[in-house]
């Protein structure tokens, strides 16, 4: 008797490779999305960070003071107690443009930055990223313009700043206390008025900006620091205080300075103030070179 029922097997050798086919293009298809995803994550992850550059220069002056990079890795250390917030130092004006990429404010602790910023050739790169709102912090002697120069720097350095001190409106290393002249604004959180030997700066031109700290000395009144929003959304922090290393191994002198910095990059800075705790290691002066020189 003949069979009329053949066996016939689920899958046909054709089917299967069009199945293996279809699932290896389902399974390109679901890895490519994956990937996509992943990489808007990431990106977003990164638009979320807030870059601060750091700028400095070696030393010109005595050691001890003026200690601009080695404060900056300082500041750096604390900054990064802050979440989402990442650092860059560079010695001078960077030279990788990566460096400026995204960056939302720029620490300035040098010579004079008016012309650190104006009389060089990145002064149209400075101005663009001024224009773009990137804020903008400077410390001591950075927070000035040379007299031979405000004429022509003047205006747009102050339309950056707000204020100046022009170098050498006078002088006076004394001790006084630190006055809060806006105790509510975020800057001020987490800290009191203290005692300080500094090296203040005498008659600033406060303009369009408004006085945030001040000293007693030379039987006057003087602003040390100051404010200013800018009309392009960018914010400025300056202070003239900063001569002294010492002065930045201060808890509360740290913390007014991070919160300054954090300010004007947009970062909300906590009622208790930013966060600023350095072992004695990471807040030591390095060795001094003169020193080693000698032996």
């Amino acid at each position: 008797m003949t069979n009329r029922f053949k066996f016939q097997p689920f899958f046909q050798e054709s089917n299967l490779s069009q199945s293996l086919c279809y699932r290896n293009r389902i399974t390109a298809v679901l890895l490519g999305f994956f990937i996509t995803i992943a990489s808007v994550i990431s990106s977003h992850a990164n638009d979320l960070e807030t870059k601060i550059l750091l700028i400095g220069k070696k030393p010109d002056h005595p050691f001890g003071t003026h200690m601009y990079l080695h404060t900056c890795k300082v500041l750096a250390k604390c900054l990064s107690q802050t979440p989402n917030v990442q650092t860059a130092i560079s010695e001078g004006w960077p030279k990788d443009p990566e460096m400026l990429k995204g960056v939302k404010t720029i620490v300035i602790y040098s010579t004079p930055a008016a012309e650190f910023l104006l009389d060089g050739p990145h002064r149209a790169e400075v101005d663009r990223l001024m224009k773009s709102g990137v804020g903008i912090v400077t410390l001591h002697w950075a927070s000035s313009v040379f007299q031979q120069n405000l004429d022509r720097l003047g205006d747009r350095w102050l339309s950056y700043m707000g204020g100046t001190w022009v170098h050498n409106a006078g002088l006076s290393t004394t001790q006084s206390t630190l006055k809060q002249l806006l105790p509510e604004h975020p800057v001020c959180r987490g800290w009191q008025g203290f005692d300080l030997l500094d090296e203040y700066y005498l008659n600033p031109r406060i303009v369009d900006a408004k006085p945030l700290l001040q000293v007693h000395t030379n039987n006057q009144d003087v602003v040390v620091g100051w404010v200013y929003q800018r009309k392009d959304g960018g914010r400025a922090f300056a202070t003239t205080l900063g001569h002294y290393y010492r002065n930045f191994q201060n808890d509360s002198f740290r913390k007014m300075i991070i919160n300054g910095i954090l300010w004007s990059a947009h970062v909300d800075i906590p009622k208790e103030g930013a966060a600023i705790t350095l072992s004695k290691n990471d807040l030591a002066l390095p060795a001094n070179p003169a020193a080693k020189a000698k032996k």
